[in-house]
């Protein structure tokens, strides 16, 4: 079997319902982003996993404690799982009707991000770095061992992770054109010493998450 990596993007919070910026303010997941996590929790419910990682911020830890709440896991915290540091921008909602200079600033991000420059926050470079680093001493620490393993993370998070795992190293080519929807699972395994994903943005609860584009912003 080898290693199989869950990769879990956290249930909803307010701010994502409000479509604010969340980065690394710590906010908590909201009543449906904890029924969307248990409902995860039901669709992993014969999956065996032997150990779990998941970023420090709390929407994210209750959300993997949701997930293994009936299953005997050692859950590890990992620093290098959190959501981007957006800075200043952090809060801010992104609406179409926000026009100010600010919210054109942080638009970059998605639209032009070889152009996106943090003010107080940390880069995409930056992110890049540290989730690449984390999957190749995962992979170092456990190679040739049967292991499934949780990862739960963050919309921006998980998608390094996955470019790291795809080779796409380009930041003007960061995003796929949307952001996971929460509670989205990627499945990657490691073969022959090389990460390969199996499934990208499944689900395992019943729900309908919109998963929202920027360019609906």
């Amino acid at each position: 079997m080898g290693i199989r990596l869950y990769i879990v993007r956290h249930g909803e919070t307010d701010w994502n319902k409000a479509r604010r910026v969340q980065g690394s303010v710590d906010i908590p997941l909201n009543a449906y982003g904890r029924h969307l996590a248990k409902g995860t929790a039901k669709g992993f419910e014969h999956i065996h996993f032997d150990l779990a990682y998941t970023s420090p911020l709390k929407r994210a830890k209750e959300t993997a404690e949701i997930i293994l709440e009936n299953k005997e896991t050692p859950l590890y915290i990992e620093k290098r799982l959190e959501e981007i540091n957006f800075g200043i921008y952090e809060g801010m909602v992104c609406d179409s009707q926000n026009d100010s200079e600010q919210f054109w600033a942080f638009d970059k991000l998605f639209t032009k991000p070889e152009e996106y420059v943090p003010v107080e926050g940390e880069s995409l470079e930056e992110l890049a770095s540290r989730t690449g680093e984390f999957l190749e001493e995962l992979k170092d620490k456990f190679g040739g061992q049967d292991k499934q393993i949780l990862v739960v993370s963050h919309g921006a998070t998980l998608n390094a992770l996955l470019n790291h795992i795809k080779g796409n190293h380009d930041v003007a080519n960061f995003w796929p054109g949307n952001v996971f929807p929460n509670c989205g699972v990627a499945v990657v395994r490691v073969e022959n010493g090389d990460y390969v994903i199996e499934e990208e943005g499944v689900v395992f609860h019943q729900e309908e998450v919109y998963n929202w584009e920027w360019e609906d912003v």
